[in-house]
Protein backbone atom coordinates (compact mmCIF):
# COMPACT_ATOMS: atom_id res chain seq x y z
CA UNK A 1 0.00 0.00 0.00
CA UNK A 2 2.43 2.38 0.49
CA UNK A 3 4.58 1.80 -2.72
CA UNK A 4 1.20 2.48 -4.81
CA UNK A 5 0.59 5.77 -2.37
CA UNK A 6 4.83 7.19 -3.09
CA UNK A 7 4.25 6.01 -6.81
CA UNK A 8 0.60 8.09 -7.36
CA UNK A 9 0.99 11.33 -4.60
CA UNK A 10 5.05 11.41 -3.88
CA UNK A 11 6.38 10.37 -7.55
CA UNK A 12 4.19 13.27 -9.34
CA UNK A 13 4.82 15.89 -6.88
CA UNK A 14 8.51 15.28 -7.28
CA UNK A 15 8.79 15.55 -10.85
CA UNK A 16 6.50 18.94 -10.49
CA UNK A 17 9.25 20.12 -7.70
CA UNK A 18 11.87 19.42 -10.27
CA UNK A 19 9.83 20.68 -13.41
CA UNK A 20 9.71 23.91 -11.38
CA UNK A 21 12.89 24.36 -9.93
CA UNK A 22 14.51 23.72 -14.07
CA UNK A 23 12.21 26.46 -15.23
CA UNK A 24 13.51 28.57 -12.89
CA UNK A 25 16.78 28.22 -13.81
CA UNK A 26 16.50 27.94 -17.08
CA UNK A 27 12.98 29.77 -18.12
CA UNK A 28 9.56 28.14 -18.77
CA UNK A 29 9.76 28.03 -22.13
CA UNK A 30 12.84 26.41 -22.27
CA UNK A 31 11.85 23.97 -19.95
CA UNK A 32 8.76 22.66 -21.81
CA UNK A 33 11.01 23.00 -25.10
CA UNK A 34 13.22 20.41 -22.99
CA UNK A 35 10.65 18.48 -22.15
CA UNK A 36 9.12 17.73 -25.98
CA UNK A 37 12.66 17.50 -27.10
CA UNK A 38 13.81 15.05 -24.69
CA UNK A 39 10.22 13.40 -25.43
CA UNK A 40 11.11 13.06 -28.93
CA UNK A 41 14.10 11.59 -28.39
CA UNK A 42 12.89 8.99 -25.78
CA UNK A 43 10.02 7.91 -28.56
CA UNK A 44 12.67 7.44 -31.08
CA UNK A 45 14.63 5.36 -28.85
CA UNK A 46 12.09 3.68 -27.66
CA UNK A 47 11.28 2.65 -31.28
CA UNK A 48 14.31 1.50 -31.99
CA UNK A 49 15.13 -0.61 -29.21
CA UNK A 50 11.40 -1.91 -29.04
CA UNK A 51 11.76 -3.34 -32.25
CA UNK A 52 15.43 -4.47 -31.64
CA UNK A 53 13.48 -6.31 -28.59
CA UNK A 54 11.22 -8.39 -30.63
CA UNK A 55 13.62 -9.11 -33.34
CA UNK A 56 15.29 -10.71 -30.20
CA UNK A 57 12.55 -12.76 -29.39
CA UNK A 58 11.24 -13.88 -33.02
CA UNK A 59 15.09 -15.39 -33.27
CA UNK A 60 15.12 -17.17 -29.86
CA UNK A 61 11.32 -18.60 -30.49
CA UNK A 62 12.87 -19.75 -34.23
CA UNK A 63 16.00 -21.19 -32.63
CA UNK A 64 14.04 -23.30 -30.40
CA UNK A 65 14.66 -22.08 -26.84
CA UNK A 66 12.68 -19.54 -24.37
CA UNK A 67 13.49 -16.12 -24.82
CA UNK A 68 13.34 -15.21 -21.04
CA UNK A 69 15.90 -12.82 -21.52
CA UNK A 70 14.59 -11.40 -23.97
CA UNK A 71 10.90 -11.16 -22.46
CA UNK A 72 12.43 -9.50 -19.82
CA UNK A 73 13.91 -6.85 -21.51
CA UNK A 74 10.77 -6.35 -23.54
CA UNK A 75 9.07 -5.73 -20.10
CA UNK A 76 11.93 -3.35 -19.16
CA UNK A 77 11.14 -1.52 -22.50
CA UNK A 78 7.61 -0.93 -21.76
CA UNK A 79 8.42 0.13 -18.49
CA UNK A 80 10.06 2.79 -20.03
CA UNK A 81 8.16 3.92 -22.65
CA UNK A 82 5.35 4.00 -19.72
CA UNK A 83 7.52 6.28 -17.55
CA UNK A 84 8.43 8.56 -20.49
CA UNK A 85 4.81 8.62 -21.33
CA UNK A 86 4.12 11.70 -18.06
CA UNK A 87 6.50 14.61 -18.36
CA UNK A 88 8.87 14.80 -16.24
CA UNK A 89 12.68 14.89 -16.20
CA UNK A 90 12.98 11.71 -13.25
CA UNK A 91 10.76 9.56 -14.90
CA UNK A 92 12.19 10.40 -18.22
CA UNK A 93 16.00 9.47 -16.50
CA UNK A 94 15.28 6.41 -15.64
CA UNK A 95 12.99 5.26 -19.16
CA UNK A 96 16.40 6.65 -20.49
CA UNK A 97 18.30 4.41 -18.35
CA UNK A 98 15.88 1.19 -19.39
CA UNK A 99 16.01 1.92 -22.63
CA UNK A 100 20.29 1.85 -22.78
CA UNK A 101 21.48 -1.71 -23.30
CA UNK A 102 24.22 -1.72 -20.79
CA UNK A 103 21.98 -0.12 -17.79
CA UNK A 104 19.36 -1.98 -18.74
CA UNK A 105 21.07 -5.14 -18.16
CA UNK A 106 21.39 -3.52 -14.32
CA UNK A 107 17.65 -3.91 -13.88
CA UNK A 108 17.02 -7.12 -15.70
CA UNK A 109 19.83 -9.20 -13.70
CA UNK A 110 17.44 -8.86 -10.49
CA UNK A 111 14.22 -8.71 -12.34
CA UNK A 112 15.21 -11.97 -14.02
CA UNK A 113 16.65 -13.65 -10.99
CA UNK A 114 13.27 -13.17 -9.60
CA UNK A 115 11.27 -14.74 -12.51
CA UNK A 116 13.76 -17.68 -12.23
CA UNK A 117 13.54 -18.00 -8.19
CA UNK A 118 9.58 -18.68 -8.78
CA UNK A 119 9.17 -15.29 -6.91
CA UNK A 120 7.12 -13.73 -9.43
CA UNK A 121 4.06 -13.71 -8.06
CA UNK A 122 5.20 -11.36 -5.74
CA UNK A 123 5.74 -8.97 -8.35
CA UNK A 124 2.76 -9.37 -10.33
CA UNK A 125 -0.20 -10.55 -8.08
CA UNK A 126 -3.70 -9.70 -8.73
CA UNK A 127 -6.10 -11.33 -5.91
CA UNK A 128 -10.04 -11.53 -5.61
CA UNK A 129 -9.87 -11.63 -1.58
CA UNK A 130 -9.90 -14.56 0.71
CA UNK A 131 -11.48 -17.50 -0.66
CA UNK A 132 -12.19 -15.69 -4.26
CA UNK A 133 -12.93 -18.43 -6.71
CA UNK A 134 -14.83 -18.27 -10.13
CA UNK A 135 -17.72 -20.61 -8.98
CA UNK A 136 -20.74 -21.70 -11.79
CA UNK A 137 -20.90 -20.87 -15.04
CA UNK A 138 -20.37 -18.39 -17.79
CA UNK A 139 -23.07 -17.16 -20.57
CA UNK A 140 -21.97 -13.54 -22.32
CA UNK A 141 -25.50 -13.77 -23.97
CA UNK A 142 -26.61 -14.75 -27.21
CA UNK A 143 -23.92 -15.98 -29.08
CA UNK A 144 -23.78 -14.99 -33.40
CA UNK A 145 -21.91 -15.98 -36.32
CA UNK A 146 -19.27 -14.86 -38.63
CA UNK A 147 -22.14 -12.70 -40.78
CA UNK A 148 -23.60 -11.49 -37.38
CA UNK A 149 -26.58 -13.91 -37.32
CA UNK A 150 -27.99 -15.29 -33.86
CA UNK A 151 -26.83 -19.10 -34.28
CA UNK A 152 -29.77 -21.50 -33.54
CA UNK A 153 -29.35 -23.42 -29.63
CA UNK A 154 -28.51 -26.64 -31.33
CA UNK A 155 -25.77 -24.86 -32.98
CA UNK A 156 -23.94 -24.01 -29.81
CA UNK A 157 -21.56 -25.98 -27.71
CA UNK A 158 -22.07 -26.55 -24.40
CA UNK A 159 -18.88 -26.48 -22.23
CA UNK A 160 -19.83 -28.51 -18.97
CA UNK A 161 -18.11 -27.10 -15.40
Amino acid sequence: MLFVVLLLVVAPLLELYVIIQVADVIGGWQTIGLLVVESAIGAWLLKRQGLSALAKISAAIEAGRVPGKELVDGFLILVAGALMLAPGFIGDVIGYLLLIPPTRALFRIPLQKRFEDGKHGRLFTMAGGPGGRFVGTFRAGSVFDATGHEAAPHDRQQLDP
